[in-house]
This record gives structure tokens, C-alpha cells and sequence, in this order.
């Protein structure tokens, strides 16, 4: 093995997510999500911010199916591939399925991207045409062209109101026929939704993942509950990389003033592959003590191997590397320690383990009667004092 080879094991083996905690919010394809981070080294912390509830028995799902049986529309846009599934599954158990697929047949039918495509063609229908972009202003974009005054547009709704959709169609003189086919409520149990908030906060998560507007909108709700919303925005601004699936799902963040992050193909693997890109990007990586040392979001990296370390030493080596080289009082470091009240042997306590888990204690240097400072090499330490 060349020394090249050697160098580059230890990276191949901790996974470009490693030492970085994610929050997953999602409801639908949570579990999928989750292994795709995992298996890239990532610790995933998994909220759902809202549940699916179907509405197989919903009297409001029904009276619309009845009412475009009786009364065809112009157009369907089906929106999701579960939405869509799940309405002619409720049809066929109303005894419905047969007379639905009839008028669907002779309508203009537009699929919202390939998996609505395909629940589409699996109920035995075509769609007329589906954007390329899986994008519901694509959609908009065709329907206003075509001119919709005087038309009725039957929407299958995907859990919230598609915000900006429906009003658009009606200025333009549509009528607009929703199609409830299931809801979002909040989670039975709130606990894990505001554990993640708490670890947002706090910095214990390095980004948030999205991927449906009604998820985003209900934790910046939940948030507002909590009075913590300020500090939420705060985190999404500076520390937290707030990432969605694509822009319809950014827009209540967005709402917020809060930039987010989304692929290009709006799928959960390119979601994924963003965030191996954007979080080592944001990694520090500075030369102390003869050694390499890469400061990620819950762990650092010395030399190429992963050092796991505990909250506190984390919140120690961000105040450290803040100023590299430069003595950090204990006084300053003990207002970065989460919960550690006034006494300065906190400090202590903490930086022996964080040099324990470091795994190279000469790291960082004691000062004494003045603090602590990362051991930075002579040029590099030159360089930072200059700057």
C-alpha cells in the first residue's frame, strides 16, 4: 500500500457524514432517508413534524369524488403518487373505482413528476403530460398558458393547500375542485419534535432536512409554541444547515428569511449527496501540533481518524478554534459550556476529557493563570496572529 492509499483509508472509513448529526423531519420515506445518512456516517435524529392520517372514510374526499363522477372535469393534476393511490383505493372501497377511472379516462391528466407517473399508469390511465422538473409551478406554468377561464380543475391535494396554486387558477378564472385525499396533524407524540428543537438550539444537530412544506411550517409553528422561535432562526441562520428537498418545500423557511439548501433533482438521494458535499465543506481544518485536525459538527477528526467528543469538549473546541492560537480565558470558555453555571473547574473537568477523547492531549495547550489555545504549528500560527 502507497503512502497515498494509506492517507486516504481512514477518510474512506469514517464516511463524509461522520462526526455530523442530522435531523430528519419527514413522515413519509423517514426510515429511507435515515439509512441513506447512515450508511454515509451520519447520526440521524428523527423527528416527524407531522403524520399522514388518510381519509379513505372522509365524508369530504368522498362528495368530491361523487361530484366529479357526476360532473366531469377539464383537468386533473395529480400531485403525489401515495395521494393518488390512496384516492382510487378509497373509490374502489366506496364502490367507485370502475365510474373514477371512467371519467379520468376522458380527461386532461397531468402527473406531478415520475412516481406520480407511475401510480397513474399502474391504475390502467395515461397522463396527457408531466413536467420535467416535478415542479407544481411547471404545472401552474402550462395550466395559465392553456387558459383556464371557464374550466374546472380537479387538484389532488398533498396535505396542506398548496399555497399560491389554487388562488392563481381561480384569478385566471378556473374553478377549482380540491381533492382532500389525506391530511397532516401533529405527531401523537410531540417529545421527539421537541428534543430536536432543544438539539437545534444548541447546536447538537449540524443540519435539518425537509422534505414537505407542511413538515417545515409545523416546526417553525412548534417553535412559536415554545417561545424559541427567535433562537430557531438564529440556528438556521448561522450554525444549522437547513436543507429541503426543493423549493416548494423551502418556501415557509424561506417566508422566515432563512436561506436554504436544495439539489438539483428533487429526490432524497441528491439530497443526501448535497449535504456530503455542504457539511465537510463547512468543517475547519487547521495544523496543530504536528498533527491534522478537522473540526466537524459533533466530533473531530485527528490525522484522519475520527474522534468522537462529548457535547461539552465540543462547545470547548469550537471556542478554541474561533481564535486559533490565541489563549482563550477560562472565564470565556466556561460561558461556551452548555448548563455549567459559575464554577471555572467546569472548565477543567471538561477539557481533561475532551484531551482524553482527542487521543493527542498536547492539542491544546495550558496558559497558565490565563486559559487555554489550540497548539497551533509556527507558520500556521504566524499566519492566524497576522490575521
Amino acid at each position: 500500500m502507497d503512502d497515498e492509499q494509506q492517507a486516504t483509508k481512514p477518510e474512506r472509513a469514517h464516511g463524509p457524514l461522520a462526526g455530523f448529526t442530522v435531523g430528519v423531519t419527514a413522515a413519509r420515506r423517514a426510515d429511507e432517508l435515515g439509512a441513506l445518512l447512515q450508511r454515509r456516517g451520519a447520526v440521524v435524529q428523527h423527528a416527524p413534524a407531522l403524520r399522514i392520517v388518510p381519509l379513505a372514510d372522509d365524508s369530504e374526499l368522498l362528495a368530491a369524488t361523487k361530484e366529479l363522477i357526476d360532473h366531469a372535469p377539464d383537468v386533473v393534476v395529480a400531485t403525489t403518487a401515495i395521494g393518488f393511490r390512496g384516492w382510487v383505493e378509497a373509490a374502489d372501497g366506496w364502490g367507485l373505482g370502475e365510474d373514477l377511472l371512467a371519467r379520468l379516462r376522458g380527461v386532461e391528466l397531468l402527473a406531478r413528476g415520475p412516481k406520480v407517473k407511475g401510480a397513474v399508469r399502474a391504475a390502467g390511465l395515461t397522463e396527457e403530460w408531466s413536467p420535467s422538473s416535478e415542479s407544481m409551478a411547471e404545472v401552474l406554468e402550462r395550466l395559465l398558458d392553456e387558459g383556464v377561464q371557464g374550466r374546472r380543475v380537479a387538484v389532488q391535494l398533498h396535505g396542506d393547500p398548496l399555497p399560491g396554486f389554487v388562488e392563481a387558477l381561480r384569478e385566471a378564472g378556473g374553478e377549482v375542485v380540491g381533492v382532500p385525499v389525506y391530511r397532516w396533524l401533529p405527531p401523537e407524540d410531540i417529545g421527539p419534535v421537541d428534543r430536536l428543537l432543544d438539539a437545534t438550539v444548541s447546536r447538537g444537530v449540524d443540519a435539518l432536512t425537509f422534505t414537505s412544506a407542511p413538515a417545515a411550517t409545523a416546526l417553525l409553528n412548534r417553535a412559536e409554541e415554545r417561545g424559541l422561535a427567535p433562537e430557531l432562526l438564529a440556528a438556521l441562520h448561522h450554525d444549522v444547515l437547513p436543507a429541503c428537498v426543493g423549493p416548494v418545500t423551502a418556501l415557509p423557511l424561506q417566508a422566515r428569511g432563512v436561506d436554504t439548501v436544495q439539489p438539483e433533482r428533487f429526490r432524497l438521494g441528491p439530497l443526501v449527496q448535497l449535504l456530503c458535499h455542504e457539511l465537510p465543506a463547512r468543517a475547519r481544518t487547521l495544523p496543530v501540533a504536528g498533527h491534522q485536525v478537522e473540526i466537524r459538527g459533533q466530533a473531530v477528526v485527528v490525522d484522519g481518524e475520527l474522534r468522537p467528543v462529548p457535547p461539552a469538549g465540543m462547545s470547548l473546541v469550537r471556542a478554541l478554534a474561533r481564535r486559533p492560537g490565541w489563549v482563550v480565558s477560562r472565564a470565556e470558555l466556561l460561558r461556551a459550556l452548555p448548563g455549567a453555571g459559575r464554577d471555572e473547574h467546569a472548565v477543567e473537568t471538561a477539557m481533561a476529557r475532551l484531551r482524553v477523547s482527542l487521543g493527542a492531549p498536547k492539542l491544546i495547550q495550558t496558559v497558565v493563570k490565563r486559559g487555554y489555545r489550540l497548539a497551533l504549528d509556527a507558520a500556521a500560527d504566524a499566519k492566524y496572529a497576522d490575521g
